[in-house]
């Protein structure tokens, strides 16, 4: 059996990569994050994290692997005026964690010479790369101007297999809408890829472009950070079966101590709030979640 690797993630590129199932450069890509295979080589073992870098493991990646022809989306206009001769490489989402600070992946914001962002209210503002952290695959945005108001983190109870999530992001730019997308599921497992403890496992469709948006409880409070996804179409390779919404997202817990580490005090939410449906939950999260370009 092939060994192949198995975790894609989630920030879109907007060059040089395809999308899955609907526009493929080429010639295929490899997985977005990993380093090409060397000429008659053999692929890293199943499993592998995929490497940080322009769009790291599971869930941002631009559909690696993806399915078959059609002409790629055109890619976001080229960065002018306070971007120079830069242009945007890639996207994904970030949300507002502090006045002035916006906190997303890692993998969405390294490499980046500066980074774009658009809130809910349509404003076009710049933002630097305050602080990262690889391990977590988070990253700490400074803002030039309002981002939006803060979201608040939940503080407890603790998180439970089964409860209910909603994500909040900005999948699949230049392919589908242009707002923010939301969709629900579970928490599927307390641990992810390989047991790791910093990440749940859930059940809530992600895309390309959902990197380093909030995963929100039924309260609308953030439980985490959606980071990753199975690349489904290797684990079939591999398995002969394909693996259905098994996606990632690092824990609240260790985003709230990435946030600490770097000098920002997040809100947290009383405990005991009352549930909300998903489409108030959303309304929650809307004018607090942002999409982000990278630009070199």
């Amino acid at each position: 059996m092939r060994n192949l690797p198995l975790l894609i993630a989630t920030c879109t590129l907007l060059t040089g990569c395809g999308l899955a199932g609907a526009a493929l450069a080429q010639p295929k890509p490899p997985p977005l994050g990993m380093e090409p295979m060397p000429p008659g080589g053999k692929p890293p073992p199943l499993g592998a994290a995929v490497v940080a870098g322009p769009a790291l493991g599971p869930a941002d990646a631009a559909a690696a692997g993806g399915g078959g022809g059609g002409t790629k989306p055109p890619p976001l206009p080229p960065g002018s005026g306070p971007f120079g001769g830069s242009r945007a490489v890639s996207s994904g989402t970030g949300f507002v964690v502090a006045p002035g600070r916006l906190l997303t992946n890692h993998h969405v914001a390294n490499h980046c010479t500066e980074m774009r962002v658009r809130t809910a209210a349509g404003a076009e503002l710049t933002a630097r790369v305050q602080a990262t952290d690889e391990r977590r695959d988070l990253a700490l945005l400074t803002v030039q101007g309002d981002p939006g108001p803060v979201l608040s983190f939940r503080a407890g109870p603790e998180v439970r297999r089964g409860e209910g999530v909603v994500t909040y992001g900005f999948p699949l730019a230049g392919l589908l809408s242009s707002g923010p997308t939301l969709t629900t599921g579970e928490v599927s497992a307390l641990g992810g890829m390989r047991d790791n403890q910093s990440q749940f496992q859930i059940s809530a469709p992600v895309q390309p472009g959902n990197s380093g948006g909030p995963l929100l409880d039924l309260s609308g409070n953030v439980m985490g950070v959606v980071v990753s996804k199975l690349n489904a179409q290797r684990i079939a390779q591999s398995t002969g079966d394909i693996p259905q919404n098994v996606n990632f997202a690092v824990k609240g817990a260790e985003a709230l101590d990435f946030l600490r580490a770097n000098g920002v005090q997040p809100r947290m939410a009383p405990t005991g709030m009352m549930a909300r449906s998903a489409a108030e939950v959303g309304e929650v999260a809307h004018p607090s979640t942002v999409f982000l370009r990278c630009m070199r």
